[in-house]
């Protein structure tokens, strides 16, 4: 299985950065993610994770690191969480980080919205 790499770049600020590495299976979306059809954008990422889970079936970190997202961005995060915890559910080693600003209490609480939707635990992180 490749890693998947996607840089943001400076002509498209909606787009965040990602690198989900196949040989450790850290992956991490960093930056802002409000463009418009995100379904196009995430369903590499959602495809790959679903590779991943079902031909690794080794642990798995996923590294939020998003700044601002959109409500078309939350609903595909929320998929990503839903796959994440099925493989969590089938004893499989899963760890969800999210890296917020601590002087931005919204992103805490979409956080912990998407805990509770998903079932699936965030490790809330204040970056410095």
């Amino acid at each position: 299985m490749k890693s998947l790499v996607i840089n943001t770049e400076p002509d498209s600020p909606y787009y965040p950065g990602v690198f989900f590495n196949a040989e450790t299976g850290v992956c991490e979306i960093s930056g802002e993610s409000y463009m418009e059809e995100a379904y196009k954008f995430y369903l590499p990422l959602i495809n790959w994770i679903k590779e991943f889970v079902l031909n690794e079936k080794r642990s798995l970190e996923l590294n939020f690191k998003l700044i601002y997202f959109n409500t078309s961005s939350s609903r595909l995060i929320l998929d990503i969480l839903d796959i994440l915890k099925k493989f969590r559910d089938e004893e499989h080693d899963v760890k969800v980080n999210w890296y917020f600003d601590p002087d931005d209490p919204d992103v805490k609480d979409e956080v912990e919205d998407f805990e509770i939707e998903s079932g699936m635990d965030i490790n809330l992180i204040e970056m410095t």
